[in-house]
C-alpha cells in the first residue's frame, strides 16, 4: 500500500501522476487528504476527492509515504504533526519515504535527509536540512527517493515502482507509456 498525500495547495501533476503509475504497477494506492476533509483542492484549482482521511489511514498497511509537492501544499505537509509524526516512523522502521519539488522541505525540516543525497525544485535547496543536494531529475539514498518537480513526476513514480516491484515491472510501464529512455 502508497499513501499519497494531499494538502490544499498539492501539485496535482506530482500527485496524480503518482497515483496512475503506481496503480497501473499493481501497486495498491490511496490518497489521503491532510486537509480534514476528503476534497481538496490542488495549486491549480483543480479539486479532487481524496481515498480516505488522515485520521482513517490504517499506516501498518502503507510501505511508501508519498509527498507531492506544489505551493503551499508542501507548507501545508510540513505543519501538519500527524503527518511528521507518521514520517518519523517510517524512517526509524526503515520504511520507504518519497517526495517531489518543494516536499523534500519537509523531509529536511524533520531531520530525516542528514547524510542523504536529494533532489528538489530550484530554490528550496536550503530546505535540505543535511542533505547533499543533487540536480539529478530523481535520488534514491537509502530509502528516500526525492525527485525535482513536476517535469521529473513520471520518473518519480517510475523510481517508486522500482522500490516495491523491480526494475523489469518499471521497464514495463515505462515501455507502456512509452517512456523508453527511462526504461533502460
Amino acid at each position: 500500500m502508497v499513501y499519497v498525500h494531499l494538502a490544499d495547495g498539492f501539485e496535482e501533476i506530482e500527485a496524480l501522476t503518482a497515483v496512475d503509475l503506481l496503480r497501473r504497477a499493481g501497486i495498491e494506492t490511496e490518497t489521503v487528504s491532510v486537509a480534514g476533509r476528503l476534497p481538496v483542492t490542488g495549486a491549480h484549482g483543480i479539486e479532487v476527492i481524496a481515498d480516505i482521511l488522515f485520521e482513517d489511514a490504517v499506516y501498518e498497511r502503507c510501505e511508501v509515504i508519498v509527498l507531492p509537492g506544489g505551493m503551499p501544499g508542501a507548507a501545508n505537509l510540513d505543519a501538519h504533526e500527524g503527518l511528521r509524526e507518521k514520517l518519523l516512523s517510517f524512517f526509524n522502521q526503515g520504511k520507504w519515504l518519497a517526495a517531489i519539488c518543494a516536499a523534500p522541505m519537509v523531509l529536511g525540516h524533520a531531520g530525516l535527509l542528514a547524510g542523504k543525497e536529494a533532489a528538489c525544485y530550484p530554490g528550496f535547496e536550503k530546505e535540505l536540512e543535511g542533505a547533499r543536494v543533487s540536480r539529478e531529475d530523481v535520488c534514491v539514498s537509502g530509502k528516500v527517493i526525492t525527485s525535482r518537480g513536476p517535469g521529473t513526476a513520471m520518473v518519480f513514480a517510475l523510481a517508486i515502482i522500482e522500490a516495491l516491484k523491480g526494475s523489469e515491472i518499471k521497464k514495463q510501464i515505462a515501455e507502456d507509456l512509452l517512456l523508453s529512455f527511462h526504461s533502460e
